[in-house]
């Protein structure tokens, strides 16, 4: 664990406010698993963040969340879904580059002889 991850969460009380870092080692998420929590509808910032802007979060909201087991089960099975589809999609135009290769060299054999 980062010296500064260390240091956060041994903070006797967090600040009202965190940011996307801070509240993925709060909740005990990756990083880049706040925004599809957010998409999902699970997490909201605070006030009206512009899309590509920084996004913070409450404390206190985010302290009721990570005591909510069934909060944390279905925000686990967001997350899984979500890289499922992702790794899903990657995987079937990685086959299809791969198939389209063997065709390929396939033909040239055939070609060749």
């Amino acid at each position: 664990m980062k010296q500064e991850k260390k240091d956060f969460l041994s903070l006797p009380v967090p600040p009202a406010r965190l940011s996307i870092t801070e509240t993925a080692w709060l909740l005990g998420f990756a990083e880049q698993d706040i925004a599809v929590l957010v998409a999902a509808g699970l997490l909201r910032p605070l006030g009206h963040p512009p899309q590509s802007g920084s996004k913070y979060f409450a404390s206190a909201e985010l302290q009721e969340l990570r005591a909510d087991t069934r909060w944390l089960a279905k925000a686990s099975d967001v997350i899984v879904n979500h890289w499922k589809r992702k790794n899903a999609s990657r995987s079937i135009h990685t086959g299809k580059a791969a198939s389209n290769n063997d065709n390929t060299s396939q033909e040239n054999n055939f070609v060749s002889r």
